[in-house]
């Protein structure tokens, strides 16, 4: 684990090399076919920084991810799902749902998921130095550790979507896979709620193989569609598999 007292003994800061900021988007998947990052400007970055948002395109396999910035009363209810479900996921956290959250941190890891790297303070991490961007992911492994007992943490995802060349080089310098993400929603605005069947739908229309699948742990609705929303798609013949089991880089 690299400690605090490593920080300073990195090797010469990784510069901006005039690629981006960038915020992350794709084109999302219709009917079935892939969705696409090909005409955004960044494909060939990701790729050389072995950044994903998608697994294999050829398996049927999903990939369930959740940012975790902060609790909103449905986490234990998720957890609750997966375990009957018996479904692997990625909870991506940040410095405030560490400090808050050691219970269900632990559960986490007790019931087989894996937490990732949302960052300390949730900032543009394109806008921060080498040394300030090393300094959040440090914290929240270091902290997550104490808790839960997971040394490991392999998987970022960036605040926002948010990232430019420095912070894709100085995140895999840290050995962290940056994961994006090919299906989501705007499930984040908690003022905005639709209802479960609204989530189920928006969630089952963009199926597609190799989906890393975003969803915010902060949606009422998708808590509840999320059990609709797992056997819909293994009635589609999809398996959801953990990150560990990706094995793929960029398409």
């Amino acid at each position: 684990m690299l400690g605090l007292a490593l920080l300073l003994a990195v090797s010469a800061p990784i510069m901006a090399e005039g690629s981006g900021p960038f915020h992350f988007g794709f084109k999302r998947s219709v009917n079935g076919k892939l969705p696409s990052i090909d005409q955004e400007g960044f494909k060939e970055l990701l790729k050389k920084h072995g950044a994903v948002f998608m697994g294999d395109p050829a398996k049927k396999e999903l990939y369930l991810t959740f940012d975790n910035g902060y609790e909103n009363g449905y986490t234990s209810g998720i957890l609750d799902t997966l375990k009957t479900k018996k479904v692997p996921a990625t909870f991506f956290v940040t410095g405030h749902y560490v400090k808050t959250q050691a219970e269900l941190l632990k559960r986490m890891t007790a019931e087989g998921h894996i937490i990732g790297n949302h960052s300390w303070s949730h900032p543009d991490v394109s806008a921060i130095s080498e040394e300030k961007l090393t300094e959040e992911l440090n914290r929240v492994k270091t902290e997550v550790a104490k808790i839960t007992g997971q040394q490991e943490m392999k998987y970022l995802r960036t605040p926002r979507g948010i990232f430019n060349e420095r912070s894709l080089a100085v995140s895999k310098k840290l050995g962290y896979t940056n994961v994006f993400w090919s299906l989501a929603y705007m499930d984040w605005n908690v003022k905005a709620q639709r209802g479960a069947q609204h989530a189920y739908e928006k969630v089952t229309t963009q199926l597609h193989p190799g989906a890393v699948m975003l969803l915010h742990s902060i949606s009422r609705d998708n808590a509840e569609a999320l059990g609709r929303i797992i056997d819909e798609a293994r009635s589609q013949g999809y398996e959801f598999k953990s990150l560990d089991d990706m094995g793929t880089k960029l398409p």
